[in-house]
């Protein structure tokens, strides 16, 4: 599946809900299912600098394709995470940074997080391409 159809498909989704209690309880299970992050990938080098709360990216290359699994202590972050990797996971490394994440403003996350929620969104957002552009200089 295309990166921008998966992007509509979470816009079509988030879109089912009228306010954003029901879109945070939505996120939190998104959260929840998450799953595949490694016991053994629970390293500081792995931390993402910049969330207040903890998150842990892994990111592998295989057969010419990302891999992202992720965590959180914490369970909207968690959730947010969880979006990124279903959005990113499973694509070259050119495809994902040729790519717009345009869900996260259609859906109306960023002006529902506090300041910083937001600052780790980005932070989580930088990650995820410098892992897929240093993917992309190993090619």
């Amino acid at each position: 599946m295309e990166i921008n159809d998966i992007q509509e498909d979470i816009i079509e989704e988030f879109s089912g809900f009228d306010d954003w209690m029901d879109k945070y309880s939505y996120l939190i299970e998104l959260g929840n299912d998450l799953d595949g992050f490694d016991e053994k990938n629970r390293l500081d080098q792995n931390l993402i600098e910049g969330c207040q709360s903890k998150v842990w990216l892994n990111a592998e290359l295989t057969n010419g394709k990302v891999i992202f699994t992720a965590d959180s202590d914490a369970i909207i972050v968690k959730g947010i995470v969880a979006l990124l990797v279903r959005v990113w996971s499973n694509h070259t490394p050119q495809e994902i940074l040729d790519n717009d994440l345009y869900f996260i403003d259609r859906i109306g996350l960023k002006d529902h997080l506090t300041p910083t929620r937001s600052n780790g969104l980005v932070s989580m957002v930088k990650q995820m391409k410098l892992y897929a552009l240093a993917f992309s200089a190993k090619n």
